[in-house]
């Protein structure tokens, strides 16, 4: 299955089958981004959120390597191809919209692609003009099939009008 070729209204929803097409739905979307987008990345621990921020920093051309900033809570990734840098924070540990807002993200918003995982319900207060991304997790049916392990993508663009 191929990408979509936009986003202009409504939810996209993808099947990644694997983690090599989760990190190609990321590459995907980075090759559409542009500075000052925020992107708010949801699911369950497992989903795939890391693996899709791997693929959209490819799509972006940052310097990585891209992991989870978990415990250093934001990681600045800057462009090996003169675009925009990759501010990629985790809020899984952060408590309060005041913890995200002294994390000062605001001052980079505008000159950066923002990435923020697990930002639902925290990180929309950024910008009116969003892209969320969230990442369901179908298990496998048997013990016996450890290789189906389907993702289901979601990619909705609230805000500004306009296709990706």
């Amino acid at each position: 299955m191929s990408e979509p070729s936009a986003v202009e209204t409504g939810p996209v929803t993808i099947q990644a089958e694997t983690a090599d097409r989760t990190r190609k739905t990321g590459r995907w979307l980075g090759e559409r981004l542009r500075r000052g987008d925020l992107v708010i990345l949801s699911g369950e621990l497992g989903a795939g959120k890391t693996t899709f921020t791997q693929g959209l920093a490819e799509g972006l051309g940052v310097r990585g390597p891209i992991t989870s900033p978990t415990f250093v809570i934001a990681r600045v990734h800057p462009s090996l191809a003169g675009g925009p840098p990759l501010v990629h924070v985790d809020a899984y540990r952060l408590g309060s919209l005041a913890e995200l807002d002294d994390l000062d993200l605001d001052a980079s918003v505008e000159d950066s692609v923002t990435v923020v995982e697990w930002g639902e319900g925290k990180a929309e207060v950024l910008s009116g003009d969003r892209i969320e991304v969230r990442i369901e997790r179908a298990l496998a049916q048997s013990p016996d099939d450890v290789d189906a392990d389907p993702r289901t993508i979601t990619i909705t663009v609230h805000g500004a009008a306009r296709a990706l």
